[in-house]
């Protein structure tokens, strides 16, 4: 069935949309416009919806709102939005029923008419697909990229195009029901994760399978072989299976040496050429390699790793002036990030813009790696009296190391950390904190500090 044909098979039919999100928003609209008969629902009332609310009552669309909102779910196709639970009793009702409990992106997989890629994992899944789709962008071709990385593919299906492409960033959410699995499929690692949505360990396991279980002998799969829940996939994959390491040479697949990433046996890329920093995004590049090799040319590939900045707020490189060097790490929200992003990326101590709104967690784990890592800590916001302390009572704090700044807004922290900049140095925003106190989320505030250090003059 292609799109066309599934458009007009859905005329007429009852469809509900569960969970009124992003995904789904765009997606109402569709739906109505084809004649299918949309119903809307959500647990929260319609004073919560705000806006969104009052414009799906004005297209006509039903509502079914608040905490009976799955409540008499009798249409003929239910789409749940990712974070739903598979199996609520509800859902399994209506498949009882006969009715197509479906998603998004289990649809756009159904129907999708080009090469599919899809990357999946605990870790590192968003900056890979990011990678993978600059990949194919350099080599001409027309990419359609979203899934989790935070597009709906489905509302586009109609533009796309044979000779395209579509790159998709999966969760297990998403994976748990999938029936299909894409052309490539990339699992960069697995760990414990999401335990409070998954019954256990072992359906997070199964979920994530899911990307590559249903390929066939002309598909490629590509698995990280130095974690072993993905190395031991290996004897499951049907079809082209790839493997990367930063341990030794593989088979087939992309390794690297310390110095230089090899594909099979010959050598592709200089690690120092590649532009974002650490070396999980090494392992995010070679994960990406061996998905488009012999479908990009490595030139391209070498030019993408020169330039390519980062996934917008995660140790993005914003610009070097004056020979140092802006990171903006908005995305860091926690302490825990903080130390296992931007302060475990850069050999030499930093200068770190930190604090936001307070959440009410433990500082403490933060103050000694700081104190390792930093070299001037410039505070602003509720936490920032929090971090300060936890330096200060931090075994290894010695007086004015690191130097200790507090500012008032995002304005004046950066201007401090030029200040005190020499050349040579790293100047990241990594927060620790959520951005609620100045910002409405940490994409605002990230594109703030990176207006902020572009007007640097």
């Amino acid at each position: 069935m292609n799109a066309q044909q599934y458009f007009e098979w859905i005329r007429g039919k009852t469809v509900a949309f569960c969970g009124i999100g992003r995904s789904h928003l765009p997606l109402i609209e569709l739906f109505r416009e084809k004649g299918a008969v949309v119903s809307a629902r959500d647990r929260r009332t319609l004073e919560a919806l705000g806006e969104t609310g009052v414009r799906l009552q004005d297209m006509g669309i039903k509502l079914v709102l608040g905490e009976g909102y799955l409540e008499d779910l009798t249409e003929e196709i239910i789409f749940r939005t990712p974070g739903m639970r598979y199996h609520l009793p509800e859902l399994e009702a209506a498949r009882k029923r006969g009715a197509a409990v479906t998603s998004e992106m289990e649809t756009f997989f159904r129907l999708c008419p080009c090469k599919l890629y899809a990357v999946t994992g605990s870790d590192g899944k968003t900056t890979t697909t990011t990678i993978l789709s600059e990949f194919l962008k350099a080599a001409g071709k027309t990419v359609h990229l979203g899934g989790n990385i935070g597009k709906p593919l489905l509302p586009e299906i109609e533009q796309i195009q044979p000779t395209d492409c579509a790159v998709a960033e999966l969760s297990s959410f998403q994976l748990i029901s999938m029936g299909e699995s894409p052309d490539v499929a990339v699992v960069t690692n697995l760990a414990p994760n999401h335990l409070d949505v998954h019954k256990d360990m072992q359906e997070y396991i199964d979920a994530k399978r899911n990307i590559f279980r249903h390929q066939g002998a002309y598909s490629r799969t590509v698995l990280n072989a130095d974690n072993d829940i993905t190395a031991s996939f290996a004897a499951e994959v049907r079809g082209d299976c790839w493997r990367f390491s930063r341990k030794g040479p593989v088979e087939r697949g992309v390794w690297c040496d310390g110095e230089k990433i090899y594909v099979n046996q010959e050598s592709l890329l200089d690690v120092r050429d590649i532009r974002i920093p650490g070396w999980h995004n090494v392992e995010n590049y070679m994960a990406a390699i061996a998905a488009v090799w012999g479908d990009v040319d490595p030139e391209e590939i070498r030019r993408v790793a020169k330039t390519f900045g980062g996934v917008e707020h995660r140790a993005e490189l914003v610009r070097e002036f004056e020979g140092v060097r802006y990171y903006n790490d908005s995305i860091a929200s926690s302490p825990s990030r903080t130390i296992q992003g931007t302060l475990s990326l850069y050999g030499e101590k930093i200068i770190l813009i930190c604090g936001g709104y307070d959440k009410h967690i433990p500082y403490d784990p933060l103050g000694p790696v700081v104190c390792d890592k930093v070299k001037t800590l410039i505070l602003l916001g509720a936490t920032a009296d929090k971090i300060e302390a936890a330096v200060r009572n931090s075994d290894n704090y010695a007086e004015g190391s690191p130097e200790i700044i507090h500012v008032e807004d995002m304005a004046q922290a950066v201007e401090t950390a030029r200040t005190h900049a020499q050349p040579g140095d790293v100047v990241s925003l990594s927060p620790a904190s959520a951005a609620f106190d100045l910002y409405p989320n940490f994409e605002v505030r990230g594109r703030h500090f990176k207006e902020l250090v572009n007007g640097l003059k």
